[in-house]
Order: structure tokens, then sequence, then C-alpha cells
């Protein structure tokens, strides 16, 4: 099995088809990801969170951060029953984005399940869970 090699053309194509929102907005790819990841993961809205679940670098997300806050497409506000807490909250002005970045992404789903019949996908989507719980795993034990 080669999925260590191949995984690679499905991350080429998804960079393939955003990177024309990410050029038509001037977002990098990780500016881009974490408004997308905030729109589909609103429980998960601090740094911390998007650094644990898309297993990014503190400094990259930092960086990221700042940037869409300075172009207003994010707040971040002091948790009031945790004041160590900074949660991250889309604004208005990120909405075009977001919703130019779900048509690529239901665009890429389609791509990729394409041929597949619905029990195929279903097979699919419980493989794939099972393949990152157990990478999961494996991060807790090494890591």
């Amino acid at each position: 099995m080669y999925f260590w090699d191949q995984h690679k053309t499905i991350t080429l194509y998804y960079e393939m088809i955003t990177a024309s929102t990410c050029d038509k907005y001037n977002l990098k790819k990780m500016e881009y990801d974490i408004l997308m990841f905030l729109y589909h993961n609103p429980e998960y809205n601090t740094a911390a969170d998007i650094v644990r679940i898309r297993k990014s670098t503190k400094s990259h997300v930092s960086t990221a951060l700042k940037v869409l806050e300075d172009r207003g497409y994010i707040t971040k506000k002091t948790n009031e029953n945790n004041k160590k807490r900074v949660e991250l909250f889309l604004e208005d002005s990120a909405n075009e984005i977001v919703k130019e970045g779900l048509n690529v992404q239901n665009q890429f789903a389609h791509d990729m399940l394409q041929g597949l019949t619905q029990d195929e996908i279903k097979v699919c989507k419980k493989v794939f869970e099972k393949i990152c719980k157990n990478a999961e795993e494996c991060i807790q034990k090494k890591g």
C-alpha cells in the first residue's frame, strides 16, 4: 500500500482548487484554512483548538490570526467566565470568502467521490475515520 505517497495527490488537488480563492482574496493557505475551520467548527474557537485539531504550528496559527484580525475577518474576544480564554469569531466581512470556500469544498468532495456509490461513500467515510483514529492514537503514544 502506498497510502503515504498517494494521499499527497488528494492534498495537492485540494490546494489547487482553493488557490483561486486564496489569490482572489489575497489570503495565504493557512489564513483560508482557519476561516473555513472556524466556520465548520464554531465550538473550537481558540488558537489552541486550531493548533490541536489541525495539527498546525503555534507560530503559523498566531501569524495567520493576526492577519485575519487586522483585515477584519475575525474578532478576538476574552471569555467572560475565563479571562485566559480568548475566543475567535468570524465577522460578516468573511462571509463572501466562506461562501466561495464552501463551493470549492463541495466541488472537491464531488470530484473525489465521483463514480462511487452511496454505499461505497459510507464505507470510505468509516474506514477513513478509523484510519484517522489510529493515527491520532499513534501520535498520542509516541508524542
